[in-house]
């Protein structure tokens, strides 16, 4: 198979070694068709790019004879000729930048100790300059900037997985060679300091905060943002948690409280999309797709361009965009019509709901953003009652939430304010925030938040306690909750804290149970008053269930 490398000079190889990719002009259009892997680009486009304002007369012939030659290198099934010109059809994982940035993405969600791997791996691949050898040509210029500023990113995000896992005086060098170079970039300041604090050197860290100052003032006019001058006031203060990292809240130790607010019926589970388990034991059943997943699966079915980011809510909003919400809802559809089996957790939150009925306590609300029915079938299996609450995001009744009672009568929730059929203390309410699938053949309920289009209106609609029975309410309002598998990292997850409180902080104790939340996440749960725990959700449930057996059963006549 062959392999294309761009973060460095370009370089084409197969098992055999390097490869022949012939003059600089023929080395040009394959960076070309490189930097718009998998898109379609005109034969004027490609003229354009290659010779600029004045192509010679003969520059169609000319490509048409870079191109025959280039084929003979990489084969007529890579170079492939489609209307209106010319496609570059390469996996993902044959070019070093597409790996690159999946490694990125992957370390995102991944434990500390992990993240830190998938990025030394990730910088691993460059070799140098990206397109070294067309550092000045006029359609390399911004794919080039791009890159350099990923790789910067992912760099401060190494640096950062490393001073978690208690890293400091092996930085140093690393970190005042790159501030030197990056004066302005804060991040990469605040983790010098950090590390020069590390090795004993704190006047040299607070005077590295200094430096910095000067620099920010004198060329943009600003002063450090607060981040920056928190961490001087604690270096100056020699706050503890700045000599290792941050130690995490004993989550065990907090399971008893949960388990109290569950009792009282004050308790709102949140299943995010990082809630599953990446993958449960070997069964016959269909595995669900995670959301990176149904993001390449829909990136294959409609031609998504190789080099963007393939993030869900970028590649549903270039879909619908590009071919329509139909066809963008047929292929969502075939991916989560199908019978999913329920994880360890869903069956865990139903045995969890079996045992708050069987002692009496009011239920708890959860509330999830998947699309599937695997938690409702969990339900079922378990012979749980349920009802489901739905949002709706397309359509005339875009807004509005569908109530589907645990009979099995569905009715719209036309005026929330009056509308009683629903109580939450009867049963366990399952709250879709985002759509799901409709399994019925006429799908008339079906509806996906799943575009940045969908989002912004999700965001941009009341806040969910006027929208939803009037019976939610006072849960929304008035209860803990628990967030589970709730990345904070892209922007789209963060819509449904705005959607509950706008900017305030939660009015009641609440946690979130988040493996691998890197110090940006944390932050933003502590911003939100909630205390974050870096432990598999299965853990947590685990721990719930025993807390729960233990805890006392009220005297009732």
């Amino acid at each position: 198979m062959l392999e294309f490398r761009v973060l460095g000079p370009l370089e084409v190889a197969n098992e055999s070694g390097l490869l022949a990719t012939g003059g600089q002009k023929q080395r040009a259009l394959l960076a070309l068709l490189l930097i718009h892997a998998g898109e379609t680009l005109s034969i004027d486009r490609i003229v354009d790019e290659l010779w600029g304002e004045s192509p010679p007369r003969t520059a169609t012939t000319s490509l048409q004879n870079l191109v025959s030659q280039l084929r003979k290198s990489l084969g007529t099934d890579v170079l492939v000729t489609k209307h209106p010109g010319y496609v570059l059809r390469v996996d993902p994982s044959q070019v070093d930048f597409l790996r690159f940035e999946q490694l990125v993405a992957e370390a995102r969600r991944a434990s500390p100790e992990n993240r830190a791997r998938l990025l030394h791996d990730a910088l691993a691949l460059w070799r140098g300059p990206p397109l070294a050898d067309f550092a000045y040509e006029p359609f390399a210029e911004g794919e080039i900037q791009r890159l350099e500023e990923l790789r910067l990113e992912a760099l401060e995000q190494r640096i950062d997985a490393d001073l978690v896992a208690g890293g400091g005086a092996e930085l140093v060098a690393e970190l005042e060679s790159l501030v030197a170079r990056y004066p302005l970039r804060e991040r990469l300041r605040g983790h010098f300091m950090l590390a020069l604090y590390r090795s004993g050197r704190q006047a040299e860290a607070l005077n590295a905060y200094h430096q910095g100052r000067t620099a920010l003032v004198d060329e943009l006019g600003i002063e450090p943002s607060r981040e920056l001058q928190r961490l001087y006031a604690s270096i100056l203060r020699h706050e503890a948690g700045l000599d290792v990292a941050a130690e995490q809240p004993d989550v065990i130790g907090h399971a008893e409280e949960i388990v109290k607010a569950a009792v009282a019926g004050r308790l709102v589970l949140v299943l995010g999309p990082g809630a599953r388990h990446p993958r449960e034991a070997e069964t016959d059943q269909a595995v669900r797709p995670t959301p990176d997943e149904v993001a390449a699966y829909l990136a294959n079915c409609f031609d998504y361009p190789a080099n963007r980011e393939r993030d869900l809510a970028r590649v549903s909003q270039y879909v619908a965009l590009m071919k329509g919400i139909g066809p963008l809802y047929d292929e969502l559809h075939e991916l989560f019509d199908r019978e999913y089996e329920p994880g360890s957790l869903e069956r865990s939150l139903a045995t969890f709901a079996g045992a708050l009925r069987h002692r009496g306590s009011p239920p708890a609300l959860i509330v999830t953003a998947a699309y599937d029915h695997a938690l409702e079938r969990a339900f079922a299996d378990a012979d749980e009652p349920f009802d489901t609450v739905c949002y709706i995001g397309s359509g005339r009744h875009t807004g509005k939430f569908l109530h589907v009672s645990a009979e099995g009568a569905v009715a719209l929730v036309d005026v929330p304010n009056t509308y009683v059929d629903l109580v939450p203390d009867r049963r366990t309410v399952i709250m879709k925030v985002y759509g799901q699938v409709d399994r019925t053949p006429e799908r008339r309920w079906e509806s996906f938040v799943v575009s940045e289009d969908d989002y912004i209106d999700f965001l941009s609609a009341p806040e969910l306690a006027g929208v939803v029975p009037v019976g939610l309410v006072s849960k929304l309002r008035r209860s803990h909750f628990l967030f589970l598998g709730y990345p904070l990292r892209a922007w789209h997850v963060r819509v449904l804290l705005h959607r509950l409180w706008g900017r305030e902080r939660v009015a009641y104790r609440s946690w979130a149970v988040h493996a691998g939340a890197d110090q940006v996440e944390r932050e933003t749960w502590r911003q939100r008053g909630i205390d974050v725990f870096d432990i598999e959700t299965a853990d947590l449930v685990e721990s719930l269930s025993a807390h729960l057996a233990q805890e006392p059963v009220p005297w009732t006549a």
